[in-house]
């Protein structure tokens, strides 16, 4: 049985991921130091900690067989909130993780590295960061490839995670649907900017399989690529008395990419399978039955939430 550490999981893809790996059979060791949570109740090995206590990582990481690192800031606007922090965190955290324990890693980065271009992107694209939560994880990269690591860039995230974690509101198809359920109202920006989508729970699984084989280098994932536009006609089908407004207003998220798949679907088995109306249909009913009593707590929206922590707002 394989000895797996989560380092970073209590998060988002955190949660699902390390419920998924127990699943599998693997013994399950999360570290996080819960800047989402105030607890952490599942039943698995847990350590408290923070990434940038180097030589304390490194001595609980050597009791591992693999590791996965999912802890980050993540996101333009909650990157943006204190560059000196996600720095630290996003970058200079791994970067010292990795020179002094020449580990390999499965590690999370992000199709956002693309910024914005045309065609169809592989992993053998030119990069045009346009962040500096892209340009974080892109530097970071380096650093787990140059250890036969597994970098995984992201497609922009949707659905729901575990049963314990927080879900995450800020993801546009995740606050479509809550706008669908809640206004009755989608209102989108330009909406021809296209975004490669994939549900948490694929992350999650080919997470799991990584943890079993030996692949290295580079892996772009996406379930679709889709434009914003269609995203919200997607959503409109399952709430057919919504109404869509689309306005010609400048939205300050400038990425615009469409991804190519063709590596992982020839080196991993497994294929994207929890599709944008399974996921809106669970999140519908989760909203509709006020299981989240407050849709405007800050921590289901990661920049809210990592400013009022930079602010000192008392949790």
């Amino acid at each position: 049985m394989k000895k797996v550490l989560v380092i970073g999981g209590a998060g988002y893809i955190g949660g699902i991921t390390t419920d998924k790996l127990l699943d599998n059979g693997y013994d399950v060791t999360v570290f996080d130091n819960l800047i989402y949570e105030s607890r952490f109740l599942k039943s698995c090995n847990f350590i408290f900690g923070d990434i940038r206590d180097t030589d304390s990582l490194i001595k609980i990481a050597k009791k591992f067989d693999e590791i996965v690192w999912l802890a980050a800031i993540v996101g333009d606007g909650a990157c943006s909130q204190s560059p000196e922090l996600t720095i630290e965190i996003n970058f200079n955290a791994i970067k010292q993780f990795m020179i002094n324990s020449k580990r390999r890693i499965i590690y999370t980065s992000t199709c956002s590295v693309y910024g914005a271009q045309k065609g169809l992107l592989n992993e053998e694209s030119a990069v045009n960061p346009l962040s500096l939560y892209a340009s974080t994880k892109l530097q970071a990269e380096e650093y787990v490839l140059a250890n036969n690591g597994i970098v995984f860039r992201l497609g922009t995230l949707y659905g729901l995670g575990d049963k314990f974690s927080r879900t995450r509101l800020d993801l546009v198809v995740n606050v479509l649907t809550l706008k669908a359920v809640t206004q009755n109202r989608l209102t989108i920006y330009g909406g021809e900017q296209w975004r490669p989508l994939l549900s948490v729970s694929d992350v999650a699984s080919y997470i799991v399989e990584a943890v079993s084989n030996n692949l290295a280098g580079i892996y772009v994932l996406k379930y679709k690529n889709l434009t914003v536009h269609s995203i919200a006609s997607r959503i409109k089908r399952i709430f057919p008395k919504v109404k869509i407004d689309k306005t010609e207003l400048p939205f300050e998220d400038l990425r615009n990419y469409k991804v190519d798949t063709t590596k992982a679907e020839k080196e991993f088995q497994y294929r994207p399978s929890s599709t944008i109306k399974k996921e809106v249909l669970k999140m519908k009913k989760l909203f509709l039955e006020r299981r989240l009593k407050n849709t405007n707590d800050d921590i289901y929206y990661n920049t809210k939430h990592i400013e009022n922590i930079i602010n000192g707002v008392d949790f």
